[in-house]
C-alpha cells in the first residue's frame, strides 16, 4: 500500500508542540478495500475522519465501521461527520457490515455510529444486530463497539451490553471544562456513567480523548483519574487535528514528551493499557487491546 504524506495545516507549528503529518493511503489494495465499502453501501470512520492510521490498521486486520448512516444529529465542534436530521433507518445494514468484515479479512472489527438522537433507542438495536450478524458470518472475530451515550438511557445501552462485545468503548473526547464548546449536546458526567454501566455488566471498557483544544495537562490527568474511577480499563489520547476551517481551531500541538507523560501517569493511575501519541485515535492498536 502506497502512503502519501500531507501537512495537517499550513503555517508554523502552534506553541510548543510538533506539527504531526497525516499519512493518506493509496494504491491498489486501498482502492480494492474502498471499492468494497462502496459496493456494500457502508461507511468507515477510517475514511470519514481521514484517519492517519488507516493503512496500518487495515493491514493489521482492524477496521472501524460506521453504522446508522453518515448524518449525525449532534454538532460537535471537532467532528467532520455531517450534521442534520436523518430520515431513514437501514435495517439491512448489519448483514452488509458482516459481509464486508468477511470480504476484507478483518480480524478485529470496531463498530461505531453517528448519533441518532431522533430514534427512541438511539440506534441501539441496530448496534446489537450488527454484533450478532458479524459473529454469525465471522465466528472467530473479536468485536469492539464505540458507542454514543444514548442520551443517558440505560435501557438503550442495555440492548448493546446484552450482546457482550469484547470491548465497550465510549469516548469522553475532552476535559469537563470544554464540553459546552466541544460537545454541546453531551455531558461529561453522562459519559462517565456509560463507562460505569458497561463495567458493571462485566465488559472490558475503553475511552479516549483529544488534546490540543485548550485544556491543561492537569485537566487531562483529572480525566484519566475520573475514567479509571468510573471503571475504565483502556485509555487512548491523541492530538486534535482540525478537519476544516469551519471546525474548532487547534490551540496547540502537544509535544511527544507530554504524550509519554500521559501514558506513564495513566499506568500509575491503574489503566491496563494506555495508547498516547500525536496520531493515536480510538481504534489505534485496537486489536491488541482484546
Amino acid at each position: 500500500m502506497i502512503i502519501q504524506e500531507i501537512q495537517v495545516e499550513n503555517g508554523p507549528s502552534l506553541r510548543s508542540g510538533l506539527k504531526p503529518k497525516i499519512r493518506i493511503p493509496s494504491g491498489k489494495e486501498f482502492a480494492r478495500l474502498k471499492n468494497l465499502m462502496t459496493s456494500h453501501n457502508l461507511h468507515t470512520v477510517c475514511e470519514e475522519a481521514r484517519c492517519p492510521n488507516m493503512a496500518e490498521c487495515w493491514n493489521a486486520g482492524t477496521a472501524t465501521f460506521m453504522i446508522l448512516g453518515d448524518v449525525c444529529t449532534r454538532s460537535c465542534g471537532f467532528c467532520n461527520v455531517k450534521t442534520g436530521r436523518p430520515t431513514w433507518l437501514d435495517k439491512d445494514e448489519p448483514l452488509r457490515v458482516a459481509d464486508a468484515i468477511r470480504a476484507m479479512g478483518v480480524k478485529h472489527a470496531v463498530i461505531t455510529s453517528v448519533n441518532r438522537d431522533e430514534l427512541p433507542d438511539g440506534g441501539a438495536e441496530i448496534f446489537a444486530e450488527t454484533i450478532r450478524q458479524a459473529r454469525i458470518v465471522n465466528p472467530d472475530i473479536t468485536i469492539e463497539v464505540l458507542i454514543p451515550d444514548f442520551q443517558g438511557e440505560k435501557s438503550a445501552l442495555d440492548i448493546v451490553l446484552a450482546e457482550k462485545p469484547d470491548i465497550l468503548n465510549h469516548n469522553t473526547e475532552t476535559v469537563s471544562r470544554l464540553y459546552r464548546r466541544v460537545r454541546p449536546q453531551a455531558k461529561y458526567e453522562r459519559s462517565l456513567q456509560v463507562i460505569t454501566w458497561a463495567k458493571e455488566s462485566g465488559l472490558t471498557t475503553k475511552s479516549g480523548l483529544m488534546v490540543g483544544l485548550g485544556e491543561t495537562s492537569d485537566e487531562v490527568i483529572q480525566v484519566l483519574r475520573d475514567l479509571h474511577a468510573a471503571g475504565c480499563d483502556i485509555a487512548t489520547i491523541g492530538q486534535y487535528l482540525r478537519p476544516t476551517k469551519d471546525h474548532l481551531p487547534v490551540d496547540r500541538y502537544v509535544h511527544p514528551d507530554e504524550f509519554q507523560m500521559y501514558k506513564a501517569r495513566g499506568r500509575e493511575i491503574g489503566f491496563k493499557h494506555v495508547e498516547s501519541g500525536p496520531l493515536v485515535r480510538s481504534s489505534y492498536h485496537a486489536e491488541k487491546h482484546v
